[in-house]
């Protein structure tokens, strides 16, 4: 495959600040800087000042879906209310996504796998572990696919993210039409089927590409992760940038363990991990390998 890009990580817009005007809701600054500790007590991302007009516009929304009249209101009926967490969770998380972004990736994971089968190491694991609507992991199933010159190569890919909706969305793995233009045509052939009638204007992944995946909602701040290593591979991608060092170190800590000792951490092009070069050293251009554990 060729001309490789993708990404999937939640991404918060930025937007002018402190501007007051006329709101449907008041808004005080006690409203976003209680928001502001909430989502990052639950999804530990890091809001600066900054995001005032995106938290007004998006928690709003919440606001107009419950009926509610002011933010404090709101946040009493969060703390109320366990189902309304992953609504407050998914409207401050946007999911910036295209497929094989950062493509210097995807040849050394094709590498990565080459090795692994010839080992004869079976079944092959990866982890996505920022999803998004799915480009990240189907990317990746389509890369191992050719590396492994098989519709069914021997490889597992976990597929998780914190928001519950672009989850649904990319285990059905369907997309507009746009979203793959920049792919090589016989690369669209290939791994996407071409909707017709009410599907016009739509492409859906072929079967055997999402065979190989599978996708589960995961807060990556959760004390408990239903998850078992080894993996070969954990994409960690564009999402570091959102968590503050100490978050981030915490979360590296428990990669480092579900790796294998010859596996690889893939991150994003603004990411590195000098500040954890006791357990990750730099193997390539954003790829870190595990320190050998002690």
């Amino acid at each position: 495959m060729s001309s490789r890009q993708r990404m999937a990580a939640p991404v918060l817009n930025d937007t002018p600040v402190h501007a007051q005007r006329e709101r449907e809701f008041d808004f005080t600054d006690q409203d976003f800087q209680q928001i502001r500790g909430l989502i990052y007590e639950h999804a530990g991302i890091s809001l600066n000042t900054s995001k005032v007009d995106m938290v007004y516009s998006r928690i709003a929304r919440r606001l107009r879906a419950t009926g509610l009249t002011s933010f404090e209101d709101y946040l009493a009926f969060l703390n109320e209310n366990e189902g309304e967490w992953q609504h407050f969770i998914n409207s401050l998380t946007t999911n910036l996504t295209s497929f094989f972004r950062e493509s210097h990736h995807f040849p050394v994971l094709a590498e990565l796998a080459v090795k692994a089968m010839n080992q004869g190491r079976r079944p092959i694991r990866f982890w996505s572990s920022a999803c998004s609507t799915g480009e990240e992991p189907y990317s990746m199933a389509m890369t191992l696919i050719d590396a492994l010159g098989s519709w069914t190569p021997p490889v597992r890919i976990l597929a998780t993210d914190l928001d519950t909706n672009v989850v649904r969305h990319a285990a059905q793995g369907i997309y507009p039409v746009e979203r793959v233009r920049k792919l090589p045509e016989q690369d669209l052939k290939r791994f996407f089927q071409r909707g017709r009638g009410a599907q016009e204007g739509m492409v859906r992944v072929r079967p055997e590409v999402r065979a190989l995946v599978s996708f589960n909602s995961l807060n990556l701040l959760s004390e408990d992760w239903p998850i078992k290593g080894p993996f070969d591979a954990i994409f960690c991608r564009n999402v570091l940038i959102y968590f503050d060092k100490p978050t981030q170190s915490k979360l590296l800590a428990r990669f480092h363990p579900l790796l294998r000792a010859d596996g690889l951490l893939f991150v994003g092009h603004s990411e590195s991990l000098t500040h954890v070069a006791d357990r990750f050293r730099l193997q390539g251009k954003t790829v870190y390998a595990p320190v050998a554990r002690t």
